[in-house]
């Protein structure tokens, strides 16, 4: 299953919509590093909401890709984890350790600086 990968002005926002598997998670991390060169993307939003396990193949593939898109110019932020699979990732050893994470799409994307717009605002 491919995941969707949205842009919001300068930040690529991928959601994830149902489990993956080993190779989804790998097609994720090409398409997001690749999108985040030829896009210009200075951040990009991992949303995991729908996610109750993550493993650890998971995990480090997550973490691959903020380490990558960092290193291509780009802020990750990791968003919606849910508490049964944080309290899990905690029991297992498992961490998103130097990669920024919040609690929800809205917040995530508040600490990149992204407003969405809304229909009939005036602050043209």
């Amino acid at each position: 299953m491919r995941v969707p990968i949205l842009k919001i002005g300068d930040v690529l926002i991928a959601s994830i919509q149902g489990a993956l598997t080993d190779s989804d998670l790998e097609q994720l991390r090409d398409d997001l590093i690749d999108r985040v060169g030829r896009q210009r993307a200075r951040g990009v939003v991992l949303d995991v909401t729908v996610l109750d396990v993550v493993d650890s193949f998971a995990t480090r593939m997550l973490r691959t890709i903020a380490q990558s898109a960092r290193l291509r110019g780009a802020r990750t932020l990791i968003v919606g984890v849910q508490p049964d699979v944080a309290f899990a990732m905690v029991e297992l050893g498992l961490s998103f350790e130097d990669i920024e994470t919040s609690l929800d799409l809205e917040e995530g994307l508040a600490l990149l600086g992204v407003r969405p717009s809304v229909d009939g605002d005036d602050d043209r």
